[in-house]
């Protein structure tokens, strides 16, 4: 069964999450499937992207699969990871992408949302940042696209309390750019893509790919990398890091020494 599946409908390329039973977890085959339909329906030369749950799902995207992150003393996300990949083709895709969401978004998949051009919800969406609950590092990319879309205040909450942020909530911080109600999501969702298609594809892409570099410019020295760098193995090589992912599997709270 395909884990993922692709459709164009007027100009407008749409694929649906196909691996509920799994929660939608982003293992490396079903992020190779979402890659692979990324390239498909450019190459059909759709104007607009959409990216979706089936209808009515409780869940967009349970994250990262867990039982493929890195063993210890391995950075978990590092930028030829499967997840990173497939964010960073979003974001450079040529096409504006619209995220379709339903039901709730944890941990990695909620950057996969972030990093779409638009975000529209239903009264059942939440995003959940994880990292903290599972005792994982996180990658400046990841942190610095939430900063941006958010604030640094929200991020800070979001990453801290790993708490649930309502679908209210996510409209109020800018990370929804519409709420919508459950029985006109979809319409709402292609009707918006089809304005877009409507207007001049070159103007867009080049729009898009001008807002990307300028949201991303904040240089820092290599001096300051290297000390995130060496920030994120501090957890990376920690016991809690391997209590974290062992505690997720055995379906128990787990307990963090903090070393």
């Amino acid at each position: 069964m395909a884990l993922v599946i692709q459709e164009v409908h007027d100009n407008i390329g749409v694929i649906t999450f196909n691996n509920y039973e799994r929660r939608n977890a982003l293992s490396k085959a079903f992020i190779g499937e979402i890659r692979v339909s990324l390239n498909n329906l450019l190459y059909e030369g759709v104007r607009v992207i959409i990216i979706r749950a089936h209808q009515g799902a409780k869940v967009w995207s349970a994250g990262h699969d867990i039982t493929e992150l890195e063993r210890p003393g391995r950075d978990p996300l590092g930028y030829y990871d499967p997840l990173e990949q497939v964010i960073r083709a979003i974001q450079s895709c040529p096409v504006p992408v619209i995220a379709l969401i339903e039901g709730g978004v944890w941990g990695g998949a909620c950057e996969l949302a972030f990093v779409c051009d638009i975000l529209i919800g239903a009264p059942t969406t939440s995003f959940t940042i994880t990292p903290a609950k599972i005792g994982i590092p996180y990658n400046s990319s990841g942190i610095l696209h939430l900063i941006n879309l958010c604030g640094l205040g929200a991020a800070k909450e979001m990453f801290f309390t790993a708490q649930p942020v309502s679908a209210e909530r996510a409209l109020q911080l800018g990370i929804l750019n519409h709420l919508v109600p459950p029985e006109a999501i979809e319409n709402f969702t292609f009707d918006l893509a089809r304005k877009i298609t409507q207007n001049s594809p070159l103007s867009v892409s080049v729009i898009k790919e001008q807002l990307r570099i300028l949201s991303n410019a904040l240089p820092i020295s290599p001096e300051t990398f290297e000390r995130i760098q060496g920030l994120r193995r501090l957890v990376w090589d920690s016991e809690d890091y391997i209590e974290g992912k062992q505690a997720f599997l055995e379906k128990r709270p787990p307990v963090f020494k903090g070393k």
